[in-house]
């Protein structure tokens, strides 16, 4: 072989070595793109955000399927921890490839609203005036039809028949009854064991083939399934042993043992930082306000937390926003990782099959309800509202019109609504 052939052969080979680094680097790039737009735009709390993702990651881009959305949605609502961010997490690694690509997803879906509510925080901004309630106000009238189309798209494929339309609106029934996030949780189990009785799959193998292909698979190995377990509970367990009061304690318990996201972490967090005296309960409830003006998870509301934590305590405020917001996501990511493999094992089973088609109907509903309280019942006051909404719903459902189009015109109009 003569050297110019040796030479080539490397370069070939070389190339060959690099073209998965490059694909890697190509998808982590997306992902964090992906997120880092949806991180700018999403606004409306964890209900919306799953409707965004569906919107822009399922319907326009087809990272996953459909039933594959639902099932993912139902599995991170089993999980403690924000919902929401759980499910963007894993819709990144199921894009990237592995962890990475998750970190990278949760990089770009909270840093937007996490820098907002820190500069906020520094500057004691204030959200208070017409101008800004009118934009606030056009905000939630996106996120009531984000929502409805979302839940309108799921409907008509994860409910095709009387039987998981029933699940659907039973879950509804339930969740008017006793609404709170542990009554979510309970429907979801509900719609799983009405759905092992009632939605028996074909038993053909080509049906079973396809059930099992399309089905939720995060990559991720068993040995870090573990080890994030391990971290889970020893973390959950030791923090209060050796560091007790302490921001990483604090916004760790947070985050690990409250279902729902956002809103139901509220009421543990005010016990933890206002009655313990880290904070006053007037910067309490204005950094609550300013987490609901800004887009993104409202678990980011860790972020004004900790940096008013942190100054109280002569400290930096930057340091305690960085500490409070790794603490408060940190056990639902761990828990996400380490019970996916579990999950996948499970589903392979022919009635745990059955189970997903009535849980992915009972999200449906607990969507559907979602729409109605609290989106529809503090967005929608007026018949000006009910208009506006629905012409925001036929602009993304008949005209396929751009989520974030259609913030920055809401933003507008809210914003000259609030002023005349």
């Amino acid at each position: 072989m003569s050297h110019s052939d040796e030479t080539a052969k490397r370069e070939r080979d070389h190339a060959t070595r690099d073209a998965p680094l490059a694909s890697d680097k190509a998808r982590h790039s997306e992902v964090l793109r992906t997120f880092l737009t949806l991180g700018l735009t999403s606004f409306g709390g964890p209900i919306a955000h799953l409707g965004y993702f569906h919107d822009e990651l399922v319907r326009r881009r087809g990272w996953l399927s459909d039933k594959v959305y639902a099932e993912l949605v139902a599995f991170c609502q089993f999980l403690p921890g924000p919902a929401s961010s759980q499910v963007g997490f894993a819709l990144g690694m199921v894009r990237g490839g592995g962890v990475m690509g998750g970190i990278l997803a949760w990089i770009g879906f909270t840093l937007p609203s996490a820098l907002a509510l820190l500069v906020l925080a520094l500057v004691a901004g204030s959200l208070e005036g017409p101008l800004a309630s009118g934009v606030i106000h056009g905000l939630k009238l996106v996120a009531v039809a984000v929502v409805a189309q979302a839940i309108w798209g799921m409907a008509r494929k994860l409910c095709p028949d009387l039987r998981r339309t029933c699940l659907a609106l039973l879950a509804m029934l339930g969740l008017a009854l006793a609404q709170s996030a542990w009554m979510q949780v309970g429907v979801i189990a509900m719609g799983a064991v009405l759905g092992s009785l009632l939605c028996r799959e074909d038993k053909s193998a080509s049906v079973r083939q396809q059930a099992q292909a399309a089905g939720l698979s995060l990559p991720v190995s068993t040995r870090m399934a573990r080890y994030c377990l391990v971290a889970f509970f020893v973390l959950l367990i030791g923090l209060p042993l050796v560091a007790s009061g302490s921001l990483v304690d604090i916004f760790y318990r947070a985050g690990a043992l409250v279902f729902g996201g956002g809103h139901v972490v509220l009421p543990l967090l005010e016990a933890s930082t206002v009655e313990t005296g880290h904070i006053a309960a007037d910067t309490f409830l204005t950094g609550y306000g300013a987490a609901q003006a800004v887009p993104g998870p409202l678990f980011t509301f860790a972020a004004w937390l900790g940096a008013g934590m942190a100054q109280v305590g002569g400290g930096s405020a930057l340091f305690g926003a960085v500490i409070a917001l790794l603490s408060i996501f940190l056990p639902g990511i761990l828990l996400l990782i380490g019970v996916a493999p579990l999950w996948g094992r499970l589903r392979a089973r022919a009635g745990a099959r059955a189970a997903l088609a009535g849980a992915n109907a009972a999200v449906v509903g607990v969507l559907g309800m979602a729409l109605y309280d609290p989106l529809w019942t503090t967005s929608v006051l007026s018949r000006t509202d009910l208009v506006i909404a629905l012409a925001a719903f036929i602009a993304l459902t008949r005209f396929s019109l751009a989520p974030w189009k259609l913030v920055l015109g809401m933003v507008i109009l809210g914003a000259v609504r609030g002023v005349i």
